[in-house]
């Protein structure tokens, strides 16, 4: 059979696909007759296109076939679900997967925040020249006047700022910097978020430790407790997908490192979304929720609920879901 002859043999069939496949294109699905049949049609034409160009059918033979197979897996691969199944989907499946996955990342994270944290926490008892020489003396002040006893200062912040709406914008412009500073620093071999993550961690422990020595430290955990579960893990988070990109630089295995780059950034890709949603949460509840004037057992309870809500999220939900 030569060319001519496969083309007027099948030149029906090509005319029947290219019709339906071109109502699908303009969105028209409900008037495509035995759409069924489409996903078998595109096997015939990706056949044809192998034997056409097994048999040196010529290009433009062969360059026809290859646009019909193009167009057919455009509209067989196309994407029904909207924008907001799409976000569920992320956030019910994809996310908690993505940090299970990753769950060593996740751990070496959390190390290289809480260790300083902690150690900061406890060296003021002993000694407070290592908090002053973080904090230093401007940073002492600052937390005096915020959390002394008799100070409002969050209180009057409100108040100028007028609206919660604009201290939600105010926290988010603030976190989301810190997030991006960490995922960034993964560009240097992953060296650059595991530092700002252990930055971080001597500054809020060494804030931590200052106020519960010299400040009202209930009204401080008052503050944070509602919004600190999900504005940590949002940094470790960030942090895994900084090391993540790091790793494509440090390990990539035998491909290029341009290469072993792009995959670590896919790989990668939804933590950074989590990170940012976690985040924009702790903006929300910091900006709507942590200054409002409550109990500080309702406080503290709602805090370790969050917490607690994190820990059954990150261990439990989208377990159902293939790995495939």
């Amino acid at each position: 059979m030569n060319a001519k002859e496969f083309e007027s043999k099948k030149a029906e069939k090509w005319s029947d696909y290219d019709h339906k496949i071109q109502l699908l294109e303009k969105g028209k699905a409900d008037q495509v007759e035995q759409i069924e049949l489409i996903p078998k049609q595109y096997r015939e034409r990706c056949v044809e296109l192998s034997t056409a160009r097994h048999r040196m059918y010529g290009e433009q033979v062969c360059e026809f076939l290859n646009q019909q197979v193009i167009r057919g897996h455009k509209v067989l691969a196309r994407s029904s679900t909207s924008f907001v199944q799409a976000v569920f989907l992320f956030l019910l499946r994809d996310f908690p997967k993505a940090v299970r996955g990753e769950w060593k990342l996740f751990v070496l994270c959390w190390v290289f925040f809480l260790v300083p944290l902690i150690g900061m926490w406890v060296s003021v008892s002993y000694d407070l020249e290592w908090v002053r020489s973080i904090l230093g003396s401007q940073g002492m002040a600052e937390l005096d006047a915020t959390w002394s006893k008799d100070s409002d200062a969050v209180s009057d912040f409100r108040d100028e700022t007028g609206a919660n709406f604009l201290m939600f914008g105010h926290y988010i412009h603030n976190n989301i910097g810190i997030d991006f500073q960490i995922i960034a620093g993964g560009a240097i071999a992953g060296v650059g978020s595991l530092f700002i993550l252990l930055m971080n961690g001597l500054a809020i422990g060494g804030a931590m430790a200052y106020v519960i020595e010299y400040c009202d430290a209930e009204k401080f955990f008052c503050f944070v407790s509602g919004h600190s579960s999900y504005e940590l893990t949002g940094m470790v988070i960030a942090g895994m997908a900084g090391m993540r990109i790091g790793l494509g630089i440090i390990s990539p295995g035998r491909m290029t490192r341009a290469k072993a780059l792009l995959e670590s950034g896919k790989r990668g890709l939804p933590l950074v979304y989590g990170a940012f949603v976690l985040t924009f949460v702790a903006a929300c509840v910091e900006g709507f929720w942590s200054a409002e004037n409550f109990a500080p057992v309702i406080k503290y309870t709602v805090g370790i609920l969050g917490w607690v809500a994190l820990a059954i999220y990150f261990i439990f939900v989208g377990r159902g879901h293939g790995e495939a």
